[in-house]
């Protein structure tokens, strides 16, 4: 379906906001251009996007990694140059829905501003268009190079996309013969925008080349480019910014310009990535004959739903009416989510970890004392803290990590035994042991305190970070068996710690989504991730306001990252606090710290997909509940298929939402549609909450001068003194209580907080205008009410 620009002259998109129901709904793509394939108010994908060329804005799918526009980056529309249309192109990896009357309202909202900006957001497409793949061939590569004859241009993001046949797709920028990786990845995964790990800028007479690797394996005919399943696509986008005054919207690349470079292309690209079984019927189920195609497949995928990733503005703060903060408990050592989203704690009873603890030797000194008579874990109503379960007693000695699985077996460390144990919510027993009791070592069957557990919810591997005494990451098999490990101890005479080193892994944060594992170098105060197949090490994230201890990691699907720190050392200044960070570019959101009592040593974080978050505190005693005050604005989606909300600010933002249009209770059928263009009423609000506000004042005023009239009547001038510093009085709290009156920048603030939630992934096949899978929310006969008012401050 397509939208005419709201604004005849020139205009930036700066923001994207998706909106998708993932019953229904596989991926989404938005493109750019001046003359739409059709003028109906929707037609089938079969029929074009665009007569003119059209330029790829953005795409959503499901699971993908937040990528934002950098600040000062926009899309350039409208005017002289930019498209007058947006066309959005909704792909459905499942129609069965449909048949239950259900009508569909995803869409995407953008962002646009008058306000020009310093730089200009392109695409840069990489393709093949003559590639051949022979029958039963292992191995084809399709390469692609063209030499770069603008003015600089800064990458920040890269998608690929293949069919079924590709097995990895590769992207470089070559200087001096030196090759610099832009991106890398398989297009077997959900494809989408993911952000370039490391800035790349490409300068004059750079050479940009990309490979993608295939097999013929399989087909009993040649493979050649094309459109349809049975085709293949090799393309490699790029997204780029330059400065407005030389900035180019789009460019194409189609040859291979140096064969003879690629005898040196990194090994890397001819490496094909794995991809786990379930994420191939993610990317492909959809594709298959309707025949053929098993739809329980599709409604059986985890239904997990996408984080919007925030804006700057997002904020947490400490639920101050929360009773948790009460509770009576030992050295709080871990936190956990159960699958019902209860709160689970793991503390210590009347055990304390000190001085006297361990000798040199890291052996538990205190075993005289026995094991914990206390319950040491306990299941916490998360609105209430009501205790809903408790167990735990007489097994442990030093509580550490705890972390859950996603059949809510508890898995924990204890520092004292040196072991790992795994749990069922309901059994006194535990289910599997890894270690030997009270003895520290550092080979395959012993662990020296260990910290942490985390459990791959899709392969069932267990991760252990082991610990104070070993610098290492160990992988089990889901029933225990040692698979690999890695990880070395931090050289002190180095000065800064390499990839790969650790002092103390305290804590481990897995992230399915993307096949890692981040794991809190405690003692170096970063954040090391890692690729759970290999152990590869990925990246690090280190910010001066972690200081020297960064304790614990938590990770929210969708793209947040949450992590508490240590105390300062003597002569820093660094507090300790809580941090929200974006999952793919690794910066800081946003920091908390608690209202009541404070913190002391925050040991652990857990956070729930509502951006609830979870601080346990060992030295303090104590658990934190903190919840975002985030205003949600413009969740609801009106039932007409597209619409367009101009905001008058005094930056003149202008809102266009693009939302595809409910279908018909009968697929086949094409109900009439309506284009609603409306103007937000930001105006009634305001008059509204101004004549509340009014009102009173006005009342008090007469009141006040009533009685001035009454007492100059009757005291005189005197009388009159008194009574001007009296109402002076009353008219200065009115004055200092209401802060000048009403906050217009908080009231606009609501229109400005949206969320930033990133390119994502697309599906496989067909042709590049593809396929994945969406969340969001089931919608029933009606999409939804219309746009709540936006409160005030």
């Amino acid at each position: 379906m397509s939208v005419p620009l709201p604004v005849d002259d020139e205009a930036y998109v700066v923001d994207f906001k998706p909106h998708a129901s993932m019953d229904t709904v596989h991926h989404m793509l938005l493109f750019g251009c001046n003359e739409p394939s059709s003028t109906e108010n929707y037609w089938d994908c079969d029929e074009g996007t665009c007569k003119d060329k059209s330029n790829i804005l953005y795409a959503w799918a499901r699971n993908a990694p937040p990528t934002r526009l950098p600040k000062g980056v926009g899309f350039r529309v409208g005017g002289e140059t930019g498209g007058r249309f947006f066309v959005l192109q909704v792909h459905y990896g499942d129609i069965s829905a449909f048949r239950d009357k259900h009508k569909d309202c995803s869409g995407v909202t953008l962002h646009l501003t008058h306000q020009k900006q310093p730089l200009i957001a392109g695409m840069y497409l990489m393709m093949s268009v003559n590639t051949v793949i022979p029958p039963g061939e292992k191995v084809v590569d399709a390469d692609i190079a063209c030499h770069y004859k603008r003015f600089p241009m800064h990458l920040f993001a890269y998608r690929v996309h293949t069919h079924r046949l590709g097995k990895v797709v590769s992207g470089y920028r070559v200087r001096n013969g030196q090759w610099t990786l832009i991106g890398r990845q398989s297009p077997q995964l959900p494809q989408a925008f993911y952000p370039v790990e490391r800035p790349v800028d490409i300068s004059y007479d750079d050479i940009l080349a990309a490979r993608c690797v295939f097999s013929g394996e399989g087909r009993t005919t040649e493979t050649h480019i094309g459109g349809t399943a049975n085709d293949e696509m090799c393309n490699f986008y790029i997204m780029y910014y330059m400065e407005a005054k030389h900035a180019v919207s789009y460019m194409t690349c189609t040859q291979n310009a140096n064969p003879e470079m690629f005898r040196n292309i990194p090994q890397e690209a001819n490496i094909p990535i794995p991809v786990k079984s379930d994420m191939l019927k993610m990317t492909h189920g959809h594709h298959e004959e309707t025949k053929d195609t098993d739809k329980s497949s599709l409604l059986q995928q985890a239904k997990k739903e996408e984080e919007e990733i925030l804006g700057q503005d997002f904020h947490i703060e400490e639920a101050v009416e929360w009773p948790g903060l009460d509770l009576k408990l030992g050295q709080v050592s871990g936190l956990a989510l159960d699958p019902e989203h209860n709160l689970v704690i793991f503390h210590r009873g009347d055990h304390v970890w000190d001085e006297n603890s361990f000798d040199s030797k890291f052996v538990y000194q205190q075993r005289g004392l026995g094991p914990i008579e206390q319950n040491t874990i306990l299941v916490l109503n998360p609105s209430n803290a009501k205790l809903l379960h408790s167990m735990g007693k007489s097994l442990f000695y030093l509580p550490h990590g705890l972390s859950i699985d996603k059949n809510g077996n508890y898995w924990v460390t204890d520092v004292a035994l040196h072991q790992v144990f795994k749990l069922g919510a309901d059994d006194k027993e535990p289910l599997l042991i890894l270690g030997v009791a009270l003895q520290p070592g550092s080979d395959r069957n012993h662990f020296c305190q260990p910290t942490d557990v985390a459990v791959d919810p899709i392969t069932g591997s267990i991760y252990v970070s082991d610990g104070y005494c070993n610098s290492r990451i160990i992988q089990f098999s889901p029933n225990g068996l040692y698979v690999m490990q890695w990880g070395e101890g931090t050289e002190t005479s180095s000065g800064r710690a390499r990839p790969g080193q650790f002092h103390i892994p305290h804590s481990l944060a897995l992230i399915p989504d993307f096949n890692q594992l981040c794991v809190a170098d405690r003692e170096n105060g970063r954040i090391q991730c890692f690729r759970l197949e290999t152990g590869e090490f990925l990246r690090e994230i280190k910010h001066k306001s972690f200081g020297r201890e960064l304790f614990a990691v938590s990770y929210v699907p969708g793209g947040l990252l949450f992590a508490v720190n240590g105390m300062p050392y003597p002569g820093e200044t660094e507090p300790v606090q809580g941090f929200v960070m974006n999952f793919s570019t690794g910066e800081i959101i946003s920091t908390f710290i608690p209202l009541r009592k404070s913190f002391e040593m925050p040991h652990d974080v857990v956070a729930s997909e509502d951006k609830t978050v979870y601080v346990g505190d060992v030295l303090a005693r104590a658990v934190w509940k903190f919840v975002s005050t985030e205003k949600m604005e413009h969740r609801s989606v009106k039932k007409a298929g597209i619409e367009v909300q101009e905001i008058k600010e005094s930056e003149a933002i202008v809102e266009a939402r693009l939302k595809s249009k409910p279908e018909s209770t009968d697929p086949v059928k094409k109900q009439e549609k309506q284009h609603s263009v409306q103007q937000a009423s930001t105006g009634v609000p305001f008059v509204l909450i101004t004549t509340l506000l009014i009102i009173p004042v006005v009342v008090l005023l007469a009141i006040l001068v009533f009685i001035r009239w009454r007492k100059t009547t009757v005291y005189g001038a005197d009388g009159e003194h008194k009574l001007d510093s009296s109402s002076g009085r009353i008219l200065g709290r009115l004055r200092g209580k209401g802060g000048g009156g009403l906050n217009l920048g908080n009231f606009f603030a609501s229109h400005k907080g949206y969320s930033r939630k990133g390119f994502d992934r697309l599906s496989t096949e067909g042709s590049d205008q593809e396929k994945d899978e969406d969340d969001g929310t089931d919608s029933e006969e009606e999409c939804s009410a219309p746009p709540p008012a936006p409160s005030s401050s």
